[in-house]
């Protein structure tokens, strides 16, 4: 059973705030008078979505301090500290500070969630000319593996089951030549009681040999991968400064899962500037050319100081009529992943409130009864319901 909950700290975005806010949970010890807001800028709309959380927190906690921090709140400090419901606003690499929230470091043990998000690198290096993300973030840098390994370590002990390790931009991961798929052999050896890790999103064109052989070889790293394709045709991938061409993306998908049955999942845009039908189509077609069970699909959002917020947009209706053709076909391709699951033995990971949790392919399993949270189930999927598997004690 979880221990109640610490300080009020609300988070939007990226699975890396999550891993950020449960450290400023644990800063802030026992505190209630203060709320947290753990913004997002990657797009307009999430920075909407910031402004409406700030109003919401400051009505439900009237009495208490309001900080607001995060990727919108380090892009665009003035204006939020211009709202009359912000007290404070602090800078990205400032939340991470125990000094920043009264000294307390992991006063608290991190166990709002079920599944543990460990963020292990931060910032960016490359120029994707739709991104205000670097802005926010810096560059690129990795956490020691030593330490990495240790939070893990205490992690496992205190009753987690699966470890998420977060990033910017994780798979550029380098800690003095030690990579991605280094740092992971490290944790496994290391941490042996550790049942489950799972990556958060990964650059295709950085998945090197040894990476990839964790990927398709090693059984406690999840058959789960989140790639960050964004569009599916090569002129439009040029002209958002991507890395990877769209036969990089297919080959790199064919060749994962001809060793290993991987649920594949993708960021997709969605009218991004200069998009026309036939650059759309390629897009759509990708849903099916590289398997993709689990889209993460947004309209192009221009973001003040882009290169791409200078190009030849295209008209807000057409992004939101392309964005919901992508999410309708998606959610088609996900639901008959999900009938193909019926009959199946899946080993879950039991999330708040003690009847849900994900499979190894991070299929959403509804269970029939209650089960302790944190405990790690093996389920029988006796059906489908809507985008849900429904899961019995086998």
């Amino acid at each position: 059973m979880l221990p109640p909950l610490g300080p009020d700290v609300i988070t939007l975005g990226c699975r890396l705030n999550i891993a950020e806010s449960e450290t400023i949970r644990g800063a802030l010890g026992e505190r209630r008078d203060v709320v947290v807001v753990n913004s997002c800028g990657v797009t307009n709309e999430a920075v909407k979505q910031t402004r409406a959380a700030i109003r919401r927190a400051r009505r439900g906690r009237p009495g208490s301090e309001l900080v607001v921090t995060g990727c919108a709140a380090e892009m665009d400090r003035a204006s939020f500290a211009a709202m009359p419901e912000v007290d404070r606003v602090v800078g990205n690499t400032a939340k991470l500070l125990p000094a920043t929230w009264g000294g307390f470091p992991n006063a608290l043990p991190p166990r709002r969630h079920a599944r543990a998000f460990v963020g292990v690198q931060n910032g960016c290096d490359h120029a994707c000319t739709f991104c205000a993300i670097p802005s926010g973030r810096g560059a690129s840098r990795s956490d020691p593996v030593g330490e990495v390994v240790y939070r893990i370590a205490g992690l496992v002990e205190a009753g987690h089951k699966e470890v998420v390790l977060s990033g910017v931009d994780l798979t550029s991961y380098d800690d003095r030549g030690i990579t991605l798929g280094g740092l992971i052999e490290r944790i496994l050896r290391d941490v042996p009681a550790l049942p489950r890790l799972r990556l958060s999103s990964l650059d295709t064109i950085e998945i090197d040999d040894r990476l990839f052989d964790l990927l398709t070889g090693e059984v406690r790293v999840m058959p789960h991968l989140h790639l960050s394709l964004q569009a599916g045709d090569d002129l439009i991938l040029k002209r958002m400064k991507r890395r990877h061409l769209r036969a990089d993306a297919v080959r790199i998908v064919e060749r994962l899962k001809a060793k290993r049955d991987i649920a594949i999942g993708a960021d997709l845009i969605a009218g991004f500037p200069t998009e026309d039908a036939a650059m759309f189509a390629n897009t759509r077609a990708l849903l099916d050319d590289c398997d993709i069970v689990h889209a993460h699909v947004f309209p192009y959002s221009a973001r003040a100081g882009t290169p791409a917020a200078r190009m030849p947009q295209v008209a807000p209706e057409v992004r939101r009529e392309r964005a919901t053709v992508l999410r309708e076909a998606a959610a088609a391709r996900k639901r008959r992943w999900l009938s193909g699951l019926v009959g199946t033995t899946q080993a879950v990971v039991v999330e708040k409130p003690g009847d849900r949790g994900h499979s190894p392919g991070f299929a959403e399993i509804r269970i029939d009864a209650p089960l302790s949270v944190g405990s790690l189930a093996h389920l029988r999927i006796a059906s489908v319901d809507d985008a849900h598997l429904i899961g019995t004690l086998s």
